[in-house]
Order: structure tokens, then sequence, then C-alpha cells
């Protein structure tokens, strides 16, 4: 994680209610307002988040930070999913300075 987060556009990524890769790949098109063309991939999710053409324009020269809510059951549901969006996560912030990716607690039912 890079010490420059002030200043970044804050997009919240939530999770809540996902039971599927599926469903995460739709809620990353909304929350980060991903093109049509977006391929609802990992490959795809990954090329997206290193690159700032397909962010929110609010993000600009001041970065994005996204906050992953509610991703606590679909964690325990789906270990190997989100073990592959954890490192589709951390390979792109690791990447891209402009970009930070961070887990919040809380914000699950469970």
């Amino acid at each position: 994680m890079t010490d420059d987060v002030p200043g970044r556009h804050v997009v919240t990524l939530d999770l809540d209610g996902v039971a599927d890769k599926a469903g995460l790949m739709e809620r990353c098109v909304s929350a980060l307002g991903l093109p049509d063309w977006f391929g609802r991939n990992w490959d795809a999710l990954a090329d997206s988040l290193t690159d700032p053409s397909v962010w929110p324009e609010a993000a600009g020269e001041g970065g994005l930070l996204v906050v992953v809510t509610g991703w606590r059951v679909y964690a325990r549901t789906r270990p190997e999913e989100w073990e592959i969006a954890e490192e589709v996560f951390a390979g792109a912030a690791d990447l891209v300075p402009a970009l930070t990716v961070a887990l919040a607690l809380g914000g699950s039912h469970q």
C-alpha cells in the first residue's frame, strides 16, 4: 500500500450479497463504472484495475482508492474465487502506484 492515499478518489466495492464470481464482476462494473465491453473475467478485472483510462474520471491525477466492503461472507463461501480476487486486487495495487485497494472489516452481516 502506498503512503499517499489522501486525495484519492474513493470507490466503495460492496460485496454484501455476492454469491459467485459473476456477482462479483457485476459489482465491479457498477462500482468502478467499467465499460460495457468489460470481459467479466479475472484477466479483464486485472486489466481494468491497472488501466487508469477506464477508472472513474474523478480519479484524475489523485489516483483511486477502492474500499472493498461486505467481502467476508463471499470469502468464506467461495474461498478459491476469493483467493483469486485478492491476488488480482493486490497485483494491480502493486503494479500501479496510483491505485490502492483496501479490505474493510465489518460491513458484512456475519
